[in-house]
């Protein structure tokens, strides 16, 4: 692709060819123009009118077929100046990217704890959320996706990809309960992992009004025998 200072040189010498092409149809009109008048007035002078009249139809006809064949020249270097010249089509706006819904985009035990955040990502967006955002890393606070439910709902997720023998315990959801409603300001806060809840871990979801999704309960959703988790919870009238 070539530079701007490329672009506009070329632009530069357009008008410059565009011009020259006329000049040649302008002479070569003339020329014609020329030639037929002169022809006509050696014929008047030889007083051989009658003879010179077919000729100088055939002298006009010519004319016009080198007028034509100057216009298709002018045309051509018209479209061939406009190509040099840099004249592009704009080009077409990009396409969003939408969300991979796939079956690889669902499967929670092929990816690495980031990409799980990203295949819960996934199936938000298949279930209707939008927009659908993965932000965790460092500094998240707890909040690994944010999405927004078809009613309307601010959904954060915190994603625990965990072994069967890895539970979750009552400190990782007191981190997640004490910024999920005050700091990101969530009307439905879910935790979902791979493996389990520990008694504690839960008594303190049901108290705090958070759902939990095990792996039990992740697979069912995966597989949609199982509603999405912000359907757990009734939609508050206020």
């Amino acid at each position: 692709m070539g530079s701007v200072g490329e672009d506009r040189g070329a632009l530069r010498r357009r008008p410059a060819a565009i011009g020259r092409d006329l000049v040649l149809v302008i002479g070569l009109v003339g020329t014609c123009v020329g030639g037929l008048a002169l022809f006509l007035k050696t014929a008047e002078a030889a007083g051989d009118r009658g003879s010179g009249v077919p000729a100088a139809l055939l002298v006009a006809l010519a004319a016009l077929g080198a007028l034509g064949v100057a216009l298709a020249l002018f045309r051509r270097g018209a479209a061939s100046a406009g190509r040099r010249g840099g004249l592009r089509t704009p080009a077409a706006a990009p396409v969003p990217d939408v969300p991979d819904v796939g079956t690889e985009a669902l499967d929670h035990t092929a990816v690495d704890p980031d990409g799980f955040e990203h295949t819960v990502a996934a199936l938000c967006a298949r279930d209707g959320c939008t927009p659908v955002e993965v932000v965790g890393g460092a500094g998240d606070l707890g909040a690994d996706v944010i999405a927004t439910s078809l009613d309307g709902r601010r959904v954060i997720l915190q994603c625990k990809q965990y072994a069967e023998d890895h539970r979750v315990g009552s400190q990782d959801l007191q981190r997640f309960g004490g910024t999920c409603f005050t700091v990101h300001g969530a009307d439905v806060a879910v935790v979902v992992t791979t493996s389990s809840f520990t008694a504690p871990a839960a008594e303190y979801a049901a108290t705090c009004g958070i759902v939990c999704v095990d792996g039990e309960a992740l697979a069912a959703w995966t597989d949609r025998l199982a509603p999405p988790p912000w359907e757990a919870l009734p939609v508050d009238p206020a």
